[in-house]
Parts: structure tokens; C-alpha cells; sequence
């Protein structure tokens, strides 16, 4: 272990013990400020991709060291800051049939830091108990040990919250009634855990438990969901409205959440009043397109992201293609620190230009 990962982990090991996982903007400043900062600098040695772009970004509006690398490059390039021989794991960014994909490289430490941190934030959500859980997707899915994608990633990184984990789809995605009666019955006096993509969830899950909602007990449930939501716009079914249609089931909690196969682990989760937090593993802006200039809160923009977890490639800082809204900070009537936002969807399909045409392909 070289003495630069030393000075990382030191410093992420103090932030892992932090009492609060959603300080105040003042309590979580030093800490998390001062990582991202050092990851700029060990980008920047060893990286030559970031290297070049920080040097040709100069002093101009692009900002690639306050908004990060443009989340397509990880599409065009091998962003690694390590040796290849050091990777254990490359993680594929979900697509359609045909579509490029973001190819994300860890090494050991990167993707235990990533579990770690992940763990850390599901500990503050659920408590320390695992509960039994019900995955909305196939068996299938979660077996690629290598190269795998983000259901795959998402799956695998969360069913370590689980006990007697149980697959509610068949491999070709059809509803299994039987597994889903045999695990709501097997728990039906206990907490449990729900998790999948918010897309199947709806076209494959919730369509066929409504059907069951006479024999089968919901009482106890916590849905966990995330991604696909633009698999599902052509039927006009807001976040809100999804939430109720569960909670009239009976089940008790809904949860969405908020994060990228580029910075797996340091997840945004839902809170209770419907908005996404950031917390001490991370970070938002959000900025006008046009001028790269941070939009106040309360108005619509680009989201840009920040993570301390990503150490083996760039992934530190990226420049989204969604758009979001920070609400405020510190002030959310949950209760909870950090900036709390929404996200309200994706650019249209024309490129960002500028960050990207720093690389000659």
C-alpha cells in the first residue's frame, strides 16, 4: 500500500466515524473539503486524462475541478488513476440494447471503501439489524463476480443488508407469485426489506401484488428504489404517486434514492418530506449550462456530483446530464443537515460541449 493511500484512508477513516452522517454545511466543511481536495491533486498526478483536461480547462467557466469530468468521457476512456494490474472490478453503466456504456474501474480498496461507505449510510436509513429482503429483479442478475452492471451492482451491493434474501422475478423477469406469498408470508409479523429498480418495482411488481392484496400481509415493508424512471415516463406516474400507491397498500415505508455507477456507494437518499439529502460522503451543485455559473436554489440546472470514494479513476467530481434543484441547506423540516433537492430529469439528447472536446479521440 503506497504511502499516498495511507493519507486517504487516514483521512476517510475519521469521516467514517463521524457521529452525524448529515452535519450542518459548517460541521461537514473541513472534513470533507479538505479529501475531495487531496483527490483532486492524486487525479491530477495520476491520471494523464485529468491532467490534460485541468491544464486546457485554465482559468475559463468550465470549472473541471469545481464540476468534474462530463459523465460520457467515462463512456469514450479508461479513466484509471492506478495501474490496470491493480483493477479487480469494472462496473458498466446501465443503457439500452445498442448503447454505449460508462466503463467504471476499481481496485481492492476503492470498492471497499465504496461497501463501506454505502453500509454506513443504509445503517442510518435501517438500523444495524439486517432484515429479511425481497429483491424486485432474477436471481440472474446478481451473479457476474467481474464485469457487471449497475442492476447488477446495485443488487449485489445492497442485498448485503439482507437476511434470507429472495427473488420475486423468474430469470426472464416474469412475476414468481409463489416466492412472493412463501417471503410476506414467512414475515409477516417481522420488519422487512424491499429493493430494485423503481422501474421494475412498478411494471413487474406492483401490477401483480395489487392482485394479492386481500390474502397477503404488506404490514412491515420498506421499499428501497432507484433508477429506471425513464422507463416508465410514458405512464405519467409521478414520485409521489408512486409512494401512495404503496403506502395504501400498508406498506410502511417508501424510499427512493439518488446515485450514479460512477460514484457508487455514496448514495442520496429520500427523506421523509420527499427530498434528496446530500451527506458527509458527498456533495451537490448545481449550475446553469450555458455559463457554468451555480444556479441560486430554488432554480433548475445541471447537476454536478462529488464523492470521496472514488480513488482507483476520476470519478470524484462528475458533471451529470440530469436536472435537478437544490431547495435549501441545513433548513429541511425532516430534520436532517446538508443541501436537500430534487431531480427533474435529463437534458435532451444534444452533447455538453466544452469539457468533452478536451480529449482528442
Amino acid at each position: 500500500m503506497n504511502q499516498s493511500y495511507v493519507e486517504y484512508e487516514t483521512i476517510l477513516n475519521s469521516i467514517l466515524a463521524a457521529e452525524s452522517l448529515y452535519p450542518t454545511h459548517h460541521q461537514k466543511l473541513d472534513l470533507t473539503c479538505k479529501l475531495t481536495g487531496y483527490l483532486d491533486d492524486w487525479h491530477f498526478s495520476n491520471n494523464s486524462d485529468y491532467r490534460n483536461m485541468v491544464l486546457s480547462d485554465g482559468n475559463n467557466a468550465l470549472g473541471i475541478r469545481s464540476f468534474g469530468i462530463p459523465v460520457r468521457l467515462f463512456k469514450q476512456r479508461d479513466l484509471m488513476s492506478v495501474s490496470r494490474n491493480q483493477i479487480v472490478k469494472t462496473m458498466l453503466s446501465s443503457g439500452t440494447t445498442g448503447q454505449q456504456k460508462a466503463k467504471i474501474y476499481l481496485d481492492k480498496n476503492t470498492a471497499r471503501n465504496q461497501s463501506l461507505i454505502l453500509s454506513r449510510i443504509m445503517s442510518d436509513l435501517l438500523g444495524s439489524k439486517r432484515l429479511p429482503m425481497l429483491i424486485i429483479d432474477s436471481e440472474r442478475i446478481a451473479k457476474d463476480r467481474t464485469v457487471f452492471s449497475a442492476r447488477t451492482a446495485g443488487i449485489r451491493g445492497f442485498s448485503i443488508f439482507g437476511k434470507d434474501v429472495h427473488f420475486a422475478l423468474r430469470e426472464n423477469l416474469d412475476f414468481n407469485k409463489d416466492v412472493v406469498v412463501d417471503f410476506f408470508t414467512k414475515y409477516k409479523d417481522q420488519p422487512k426489506l424491499l429493493f430494485g429498480f423503481t422501474f421494475l418495482i412498478w411494471q413487474k411488481f406492483f401490477k401483480n401484488i395489487e392482485k394479492l392484496e386481500d390474502t397477503v400481509n404488506f404490514e412491515g415493508s420498506t421499499i428501497l428504489h432507484g433508477g429506471g424512471w425513464k422507463k416508465i415516463e410514458s405512464e405519467k406516474i409521478s414520485k409521489n404517486e408512486f409512494k401512495k400507491y404503496f403506502l395504501d397498500l400498508s406498506f410502511k415505508n417508501v424510499h427512493d434514492y439518488y446515485g450514479m455507477v460512477e460514484q457508487t456507494g455514496s448514495i442520496f437518499i429520500e427523506c421523509e418530506k420527499g427530498y434528496f439529502h446530500s451527506n458527509i460522503f458527498n456533495n451537490i451543485k448545481v449550475i446553469d449550462p450555458l455559463n457554468f455559473k451555480e444556479k441560486k436554489y430554488g432554480e433548475a440546472g445541471l447537476v454536478s456530483l462529488e464523492s470521496i470514494a472514488p480513488f482507483s479513476y476520476p470519478g470524484h467530481r462528475i458533471l451529470t446530464e440530469d436536472i435537478g434543484m437544490i431547495i435549501g441547506e441545513d433548513t429541511c423540516s425532516c430534520g436532517r443537515g446538508g443541501k436537500y433537492f430534487e431531480i427533474n430529469g435529463r437534458l435532451p439528447k444534444s452533447e455538453i460541449r466544452g469539457c468533452s472536446n478536451v480529449i482528442q479521440l
